[in-house]
């Protein structure tokens, strides 16, 4: 299988959004309620807030395609100076398994070293009941921290915050 990866913009929100429809339920149904999933999902992927990611917020968002399809999604956020977070991380169900994700990781880490010369940190926030956790340690992240976090309508993101050192 033949991975590619572009920039996304504005036009891809649709895009996006529908990707996200594919993989929510599949990652977090069996963590989370029927009702934090539809929360959490409209606050993450309506259009209107994808926009504000991006335009707003200047998250830079990646389509990954594999074998011209598109199949994952990746956004990035800058939390400072020497440090971003890989706010989303995502593939299609029937794509796990072939490289992709860690496909995904390497090429924003590629991105990150592109436009960053010197040594920086990428942190993700990943739910400490994903299976994906084990993942993201094979991939050099460590667990630097955890919190439950208030997402609104009582709800809490409950997440490690792991972390990855890039020279």
């Amino acid at each position: 299988m033949t991975f590619t990866i572009r920039k996304a913009d504005i036009h891809d929100c649709e895009l996006i959004h529908e990707m996200a429809s594919k993989t929510w339920e599949n990652t977090y149904g069996t963590i989370l309620s029927p009702e934090q999933l539809a929360y959490m999902f409209d606050m993450m992927y309506s259009i209107k807030n994808l926009h504000h990611q991006m335009c707003e917020l200047h998250h830079q968002f990646f389509i990954i395609y594999a074998d011209g399809q598109p199949g994952g999604y990746l956004s990035i956020e800058t939390l400072n100076d020497d440090l971003y977070e890989f706010q989303k991380v995502y593939s299609l169900p029937q794509l796990h398994g072939t490289g992709i994700g860690r496909y995904i990781i390497k090429q924003g880490v590629a991105y990150l070293k592109s436009i960053h010369r010197k040594p920086f940190a990428v942190e993700l926030h990943v739910n400490r009941y994903n299976p994906a956790v084990n993942f993201y340690k094979h991939m050099g992240f460590y667990q630097s921290d955890q919190g439950d976090f208030p997402i609104g309508n009582g709800y809490f993101m409950n997440d490690y915050i792991m972390r990855m050192e890039v020279k």
